[in-house]
């Protein structure tokens, strides 16, 4: 897939856009990240600062970033997230202007010193109500299943599929709801460490649900960057929400999550394989820990 850049963009969101940031100097596209679009940083010739995403209507994208432009206009004045100065909808394209934040992907590992910060973030995050009309959990988790009822159609016999089949049936997908925000992707990539605090950025998935849930799905990323999964557990323990998460709620959504990443594994693009299977590993990791 090419990748998409300012003079992608048609001339009246140039206009919008400028009428609004200064005049563009420069537009560097960056490549964080897998979701299709556009993203660039933009410097005007004043000297400002500003970051850009974009996707045009006819991108599968579009709707994910028509969800990230409600949760970002919601979370306005939440400091958790780079704040969305304007976004556009027309001209065949979504586009969202944020504020510049300079930072680095945060470090999960062992004794990092982000981690406090991203437990306070969590803490935030459980306490934040989602948006009018967000989606429910229960539509992304959904999509979860129905790959991982797929997987175990196909795969049966080695010890862990058993256990994966075990804590799915054990586990009920209404005990997610809930009115709290969810971001939903939180990863190393999509935590921003700043000198204000960890930002979480990339809300595509955003949704609402149970006030638990972004520190359970952090969990494996955790167990990715080094820690045991009983020392992952411990960091988000430190998280209220948690205590709150029904224990079978937690082993089916680690299944899921696993899950996921083994198709992605299997099935996924080539060049994704690897570290699909190297996150699906933590999760295996993970859900031995819960069932055994």
């Amino acid at each position: 897939m090419r990748a998409l850049h300012w003079e992608d963009l048609p001339e009246p969101s140039h206009a919008a856009i400028e009428a609004r940031c200064g005049t563009i100097l420069k537009a560097e596209t960056t490549t964080r990240g897998i979701m299709p679009g556009l993203a660039a940083r933009l410097d005007t010739i004043d000297g400002g600062r500003f970051f850009l995403k974009a996707v045009s209507d006819d991108s599968p994208a579009r709707e994910l970033y028509l969800r990230e432009e409600e949760a970002n206009a919601a979370l306005a004045a939440s400091k958790i997230a780079p704040t969305m100065l304007w976004s556009s909808i027309g001209h065949g394209w979504v586009v969202m202007v944020f504020e510049y934040i300079e930072g680095r992907e945060a470090d999960l590992s062992p004794g990092s010193p982000d981690l406090p910060q991203v437990v306070a973030l969590l803490r935030r995050l459980g306490s934040l109500p989602a948006w009018q009309g967000a989606p429910p959990v229960t539509h992304n988790v959904a999509a979860l299943r129905d790959t991982a009822n797929a997987l175990l159609n196909r795969h049966t016999g080695a010890d862990h599929w058993e256990e994966y089949a075990q804590a799915l049936d054990r586990f009920d997908l209404d005990t997610l709801a809930g009115g709290a925000l969810v971001h939903y992707d939180l990863s190393s990539g999509n935590l921003l460490g700043t000198t204000d605090g960890t930002k979480a950025v990339d809300w595509s998935f955003a949704c609402a649900g149970a006030a638990w849930l972004d520190a359970v799905l952090l969990l494996p990323r955790l167990i990715e960057a080094g820690h045991t999964p009983a020392q992952a557990e411990a960091v988000v323990a430190e998280v209220p929400a948690w205590d709150a998460a029904p224990a079978d709620s937690i082993t089916g959504l680690a299944t899921l999550w696993t899950m996921f990443r083994e198709y992605k594994a299997f099935y996924g693009p080539k060049e994704m394989r690897n570290a699909r299977a190297q996150a699906a590993d933590a999760g295996r990791a993970w859900v031995k820990h819960r069932t055994h």
